[in-house]
């Protein structure tokens, strides 16, 4: 079980690292530059890796329906848009805005989908989020003062 807690921690500093490094690169060049860079990287690692373990393509691949792979193109545009937030607002406030939209997002497909859940503890979860961000901006603005 530690393995798997120590590459989730990996995975989040390295989701950090990647967020930071598109960030500067869309202020030296645009957002859907660094978008293009953070693509073509990712594609040329994951492949490489695919190749050294196997399972580049999964059984079953060619089967799965068209809308299977629109993730590709929420992915670029979620790049991108993220490129341009944190050139903006910060990686701090980015990431409490992208959790906050994950979180939110995962209350109403739960809700949509009929999942049962505790509506008190996912709303609790939205306005922690949601305060925790207005406070963040609320000390932001005042120290600027």
């Amino acid at each position: 079980m530690t393995v798997f807690i120590l590459l989730a921690c990996l995975g989040g500093v390295l989701v950090g690292l990647s967020r930071q490094l598109n960030g500067r690169l869309s202020i030296s060049t645009t957002p859907l530059i660094a978008s293009f860079w953070n693509h073509a990287i990712g594609f040329a690692v994951l492949t490489c890796l695919g190749l050294f373990v196997g399972g580049l393509l999964p059984a079953g691949a060619a089967e799965a329906p068209w809308y299977a792979y629109l993730g590709v193109s929420i992915g670029v545009i979620f790049v991108a848009a993220g490129s341009w937030v944190i050139a903006r607002i910060g990686a701090v406030n980015s990431a409490l805005l992208i959790i906050g939209g994950q979180m939110v997002t995962g209350v109403a497909f739960d809700y949509i989908s009929a999942v049962p859940a505790s509506f008190w503890a996912n709303a609790a979860g939205i306005v922690l989020i949601v305060g925790g961000m207005m406070i963040s901006r609320r000390r932001k603005a005042s120290g600027a003062q």
